[in-house]
């Protein structure tokens, strides 16, 4: 059942908004049918922020996300990005800083725990601050932080505190990018919930955020978070997650190839070293992730036999709900290091010199590209 879509509020939740529904628990103003006695009417997340002190991820499609951002632009704030370092690319909001016009935008590296413990933090700092800029996005600050982990929380509240002047925060973020974690650290740690959650719409919309209201009377406002479909942990079914999204630090793994090889990744991928001297590629993948090494010339008869089998997730009968694998061929230049990064699995750095040329399969609308090497 679906609530009637009356004109006034009493179809809206009280807490931010959104127009509610019961039938749709992961999309923007769902509520139990069991809860639309009650007055006033809250969405489930507008519950959960109040009662437990915590806040669930909602998600829309690209369209809906960039419609909302519009209307962002014309709020006075703060706005944190926060991206998922594992999935550096394929998390970033390209054309963020079209939408927020001149509000000062921060952004949050999230997921830093994930990535060897040898790394050193201010190359992936340098790192991150070059592909910014590469990609054309314009970082008043950026921190590198663990939601999870709560590492550089106390660093991102101090950057908060000297950037917002008295404003409200915004927070954007992909799917799976931690920024429901990372705003559950900010309601558990520095907002005021004795408060009621307000409400802020602008005449005529309904602008699906959620405020948190802090100390100084001012809040930390949610965005539902946007679904890329060119990430695969879109893609995958969501039983596949935890194979693909890792959980602890990651251990690389290195491989010595000579060409004519093969390094399969579960059967949602396909890394194919096509021609080049021998040499040595390491994987960034979660750990939980089988990796498979064939010959080149086996590849394609050990797919059609082993999918969902030896190479798995996904599982057999499972694996058509997945787009059909698609040829990317790459071509490595001599000199300096690269990765090769399928996005929402990770990625492959090639650590010769010499070149390479390499053909990268993947779920059809899955982006793959060269970059340059993270670590």
């Amino acid at each position: 059942m679906t609530i009637s879509n009356e004109t006034g509020r009493g179809n809206r939740c009280s807490g931010c908004g959104a127009r509610l529904q019961s039938v749709s628990p992961g999309e923007i103003g769902y509520v139990p049918e069991s809860a639309l006695g009650r007055q006033p009417v809250v969405c489930q997340r507008c519950f959960r922020i109040k009662h437990y002190n915590e806040i669930s991820a909602i998600t829309v499609d690209p369209d809906e996300f960039f419609r909302m951002l519009d209307r962002v632009g014309e709020i006075d704030a703060l706005v944190v990005h926060v991206v998922d370092l594992f999935d550096f690319e394929g998390s970033l909001i390209t054309g963020l800083h079209r939408f927020v016009g001149n509000n000062p935008i921060v952004v949050a590296a999230n997921k830093i725990d994930l990535l060897p413990q040898s790394v050193n933090p201010n190359r992936i700092m340098n790192w991150v601050r070059r592909h910014l800029k590469l990609y054309g996005l314009k970082a008043t600050d950026v921190v590198l932080c663990s939601a999870k982990q709560r590492f550089g929380i106390d660093r991102l509240v101090e950057k908060l505190n000297e950037y917002r002047d008295g404003r409200d925060v915004i927070v954007v973020g992909a799917t799976n990018v931690g920024k429901s974690t990372l705003i559950n650290r900010l309601i558990r740690d520095y907002s005021d919930l004795n408060e009621e959650l307000t409400v802020s719409p602008y005449p005529g919309t309904t602008l699906d955020l959620v405020r948190i209201p802090l100390s100084d009377g001012k809040s930390v406002i949610d965005t539902p978070g946007v679904v890329y479909k060119s990430r695969l942990s879109e893609l995958v079914p969501k039983t596949d997650l935890r194979f693909i999204l890792p959980e602890k630090p990651i251990k690389p793994l290195n491989y010595q190839l000579n060409d004519r090889q093969t390094l399969f990744f579960g059967g949602l991928a396909r890394f194919d070293f096509v021609e080049g001297e021998r040499q040595s590629f390491t994987c960034y993948v979660s750990n939980a992730l089988p990796v498979h090494r064939t010959k080149l010339e086996r590849a394609d008869s050990l797919y059609a036999e082993q999918l969902g089998t030896l190479l798995k997730p996904p599982d057999r009968d499972r694996a058509e709900e997945l787009p059909p694998l698609v040829k990317h061929g790459l071509r490595i230049p001599p000199g300096g290091h690269n990765d090769v990064l399928i996005s929402g699995i990770g990625w492959v750095k090639v650590n010769g010199n010499s070149g390479a040329q390499l053909v990268v399969h993947a779920p059809k609308g899955v982006k793959v590209a060269v970059r340059e090497a993270m670590i």
